[in-house]
């Protein structure tokens, strides 16, 4: 369904009447392209979850304990709701769940008496380190054979496309407002 000429077999939507057909066909290699790694990036989340047996928000908080781990800087429950974008209750819930699974500890703050830090466990910061850690490292060694040029054209492309999806997402419609704004 990613074919301009199966969903737009008219082109009032897509102008590929211009295209040649090597042109359209590796320009549908591309949409079909990212569809698949869209969905083996979808895949490979909900799998790593399942097998840390945590939910979407759950491993987000890991992840960002665990950036915060490396940095030397300490999380309160407060900055973490921040940046989850989630009410203090549910970052309550939310920790609850991790200490309880043994993936975080909560302990007094160094300097304010009033707070808490949230800390990862050595051991989860272990094990998301082997499965996501070594994802990352493979995925940079991915970027890493392209070539400096092949590099700029991917990071125009992906900046070009998430600017799209940014703009779609403020409730831009199929009328064409994302033409119009960029």
């Amino acid at each position: 369904m990613l074919d301009p000429r199966v969903i737009d077999p008219d082109g009032e939507l897509v102008d590929f009447a211009s295209l040649d057909e090597a042109e359209l066909a590796q320009i549908v290699r591309v949409m079909v392209g990212m569809s698949r790694w869209r969905d083996a990036e979808r895949d490979l989340g909900v799998r790593t979850r399942r097998w840390m047996s945590l939910g979407e928000t759950d491993m987000e908080a890991l992840r960002y304990l665990v950036a915060a781990k490396n940095e030397d800087r300490l999380v309160t429950p407060g900055g973490l709701s921040e940046h989850l974008g989630i009410s203090t209750a549910s970052t309550t819930k939310l920790l609850d769940r991790l200490e309880a699974a043994g993936h975080i500890e909560r302990a007094p703050h160094p300097t304010d008496r009033r707070a808490l830090v949230v800390r990862i466990t050595q051991t989860t910061h272990e094990r998301v380190r082997d499965t996501i850690g070594r994802v990352q490292a493979r995925r940079f060694e991915v970027a890493r054979a392209l070539s400096p040029a092949e590099r700029e054209v991917v990071i125009g492309f992906l900046e070009r496309m998430t600017a799209f999806a940014e703009h779609a997402a403020t409730g831009a419609d199929a009328a064409g407002e994302a033409d119009e704004a960029g």
